[in-house]
Formats: C-alpha cells, sequence, structure tokens
C-alpha cells in the first residue's frame, strides 16, 4: 500500500447499500479535483470485484450492509495478494466492538457519516499519502484496547505513582520501604510493558492508558 504520487488524482471506490448515500459521497469526492471515484458498490462482494477490476487507491466502506458486511469485505480484501488500497471505513455505528472488528480486519481509517464534507475529503488525501484516519470513538476504542493488554503489577503501578509525582528513585525507595536496585529493576520492566525507554514516555503513556 504505497502512497499516491505527487500531482497523480486519489482513485476512489464508495461502498454502500444506501443508493442515495453512495451517489451522494461520490458526488462530494468527485467535486475535488485530486479525487476521482472510479466505482461505486452495494455491498462487500461488489466492492471486492470492483477493486479487482480497477486500480484503486482508497475505499470508502460502510459496515453494515446486507450480502457480505464491510469488516467480512475488509478481511478478505486484506487476503488478496498484489497491490492493495487504503481502506477508510465510513459508518454511522461507532461501538467498540464495530470499531474493533474493522480495524482488526484491517481498515486504515474509520470515520463516523456525521463528519463534515471537508474532514472525508481530508481523511481520503491523508491516506492516500499514508496518513491513518481515526474518529474520536475510534481512537477511544483502540486505545482502550491497548490498555486491556497492558498489565501492571501492584507494586509497579504504586513505584510509577510516585515517579509522576516528581519522585525520584532514591525517594521512591524511601516511601516504598524498598531498595533502590529494586526500584530500578521496577522501572525496567514498566518500559518493557509500556513500550518505552525512559521516565517521561512511561509517565505519558500511563497516564494516555488510564494506568495511574
Amino acid at each position: 500500500m504505497s502512497a499516491v504520487p505527487a500531482g497523480a488524482p486519489v482513485r476512489v471506490i464508495v461502498v454502500d447499500d444506501h443508493p442515495v448515500v453512495r451517489d451522494g459521497l461520490a458526488a462530494m469526492l468527485g467535486a475535488d479535483e485530486r479525487i476521482e471515484v472510479v466505482a461505486t458498490a452495494s455491498d462487500g462482494g461488489e466492492a471486492l470485484r470492483e477493486i479487482a477490476a480497477s486500480g484503486t487507491d482508497v475505499v470508502l466502506m460502510d459496515l453494515r450492509m446486507p450480502g457480505m458486511p464491510g469488516a467480512e469485505a475488509i478481511r478478505a480484501l486484506r487476503e488478496c495478494e498484489g497491490p492493495q488500497p487504503r481502506v477508510l471505513v465510513l459508518t454511522t455505528y461507532d461501538t467498540d466492538r464495530d470499531i474493533r472488528s474493522a480495524l482488526e480486519a484491517g481498515a486504515d481509517g474509520y470515520l463516523l457519516k456525521d463528519a463534515h464534507r471537508e474532514e472525508v475529503i481530508r481523511a481520503v488525501h491523508d491516506l492516500a499519502e499514508g496518513r491513518p484516519v481515526l474518529a474520536p470513538a475510534a481512537l477511544a476504542a483502540l486505545t482502550g484496547a491497548r490498555s486491556q493488554q497492558i498489565s501492571l503489577s501492584a507494586r509497579e503501578a504504586e513505584v510509577l505513582r510516585l515517579v509522576a509525582d516528581g519522585c525520584t528513585n532514591r525517594a521512591v525507595a524511601s516511601r516504598l520501604g524498598i531498595g533502590e536496585a529494586t526500584v530500578k529493576t521496577h522501572l525496567m520492566h514498566v518500559y518493557e510493558k509500556l513500550g518505552v525507554g525512559d521516565r517521561a514516555s512511561a509517565v505519558r503513556t500511563a497516564w494516555e492508558h488510564g494506568l495511574v
């Protein structure tokens, strides 16, 4: 999934089972001189056929459609060989289950249909240039999923909370009645679990994930 060459139009396929929505999105995107709508489809199966038949950079994919739903179509697309388009899910559904299903299937972006016209167009260009696009609800769901995968021990969390309060290793050791070497060991385990390399990053990441 390489970026679209500079100056070339972004080739888009719009997938939605509602004709009015589908045609409206196609007209809206087609009005941008840097976007070319090459096809539309009413469900996932038709979308896969259109993608195979035309060179496509970005696919706007609804989720819940008769026939093959969006997440299933994305999963099938990611199993295909050869160049693949980026997929922007555009839907009315903002539950964690829907969002995670789409992202786990291989979607590159997730927006809700109440997004403004400019936001949708910008999202298409961002994906075409290799930048991910996530609505706040999708970002929250993704962050929540990651948080569930990170588990600090009670002592590790205690050490990190004191570090977040500005305590040095010596102060942490004094507060908890343990040695400085033990504090360092706990912090190394925290860094490994959070995927960071220093105190400031550990504190910031822990706050983002609601761990402290």
